[in-house]
């Protein structure tokens, strides 16, 4: 097995297991914090654990390595396939094939984000749809952000963390001001960080943003497997 395999699961029974709440074969994050839910194996006791640890109405996202299947007593909310991208390099590309800065790359200051953040970063998250990001969400790791005329325009931080690697999550930019080389200056930020704790970056995308694959391919980034992610909620059987 991969390291990364089941990687929900192997975040909240190790490096944040300060965020679990589990039942039987199964574990969350505090709702607060993140939908993530995991089970350590994919099978009826582990559907049924879930089912009992967010009760019904509940609702949660997985990670599965194959597509969905229909599970009595669960409503499919929504469901996608998700590359999960490896970094592969030793350090950092330059931020261009010049090693040169756009201007508004070079005019941008990289600010920490944290609790007086946070309803800004919901905001942020919630227009640009990089993945679920919930009021408590920042404590998972660092976020960093860029501000422009005092307003959050551009975000990127540290998610789920197991031995030896951290995610990179929460990439996303105002439609207002994307193309303006943001998202490459955050992410290398968060990996730059990573790299220097002596762990191994990695990152889930959406299957069909593009414009992400490419940028995460140009800073070393390679697909590891496909997996699926999926919304569920949890009614009467």
């Amino acid at each position: 097995m991969h390291a990364l395999d089941n990687v929900i699961w192997k975040a909240l029974t190790t490096r944040q297991a300060e965020f679990a709440e589990s039942f039987g074969i199964a574990c969350r994050f505090v709702p607060e914090v993140s939908p993530l839910a995991a089970f350590e194996e994919r099978s009826r006791e582990g559907y049924e654990s879930l089912a009992r640890l967010v009760g019904l109405g509940g609702t949660l996202r997985l990670f599965l390595g194959t597509p969905y299947e229909a599970q009595v007593g669960w409503t499919l909310l929504n469901a996608s396939a998700m590359p999960e991208m490896v970094y592969e390099g030793t350090e950092l590309r330059p931020a261009d094939s010049r090693g040169q800065l756009s201007p508004h790359e070079a005019n941008a200051d990289i600010v920490e984000l944290g609790l007086a953040d946070s309803v800004e970063m919901m905001e942020l998250t919630k227009l640009t749809r990089p993945g679920p990001f919930g009021k408590r969400t920042h404590e998972l790791g660092t976020y960093f952000g860029i501000r422009r005329e005092g307003k959050l325009v551009a975000m990127a931080g540290e998610r789920l963390k197991i031995p030896g690697y951290t995610e990179v999550s929460a990439v996303c930019t105002h439609p207002e001001h994307t193309g303006r080389g943001y998202a490459r200056m955050l992410t290398m930020e968060v990996m730059r960080r990573i790299l220097d704790r002596g762990e191994t970056p990695f990152l889930h995308v959406r299957e069909g943003n593009v414009r992400a694959i490419q940028l995460y391919n140009q800073l070393g980034f390679a697909t590891r497997v496909l997996l699926y992610t999926v919304g569920l909620r949890k009614d009467a059987a």
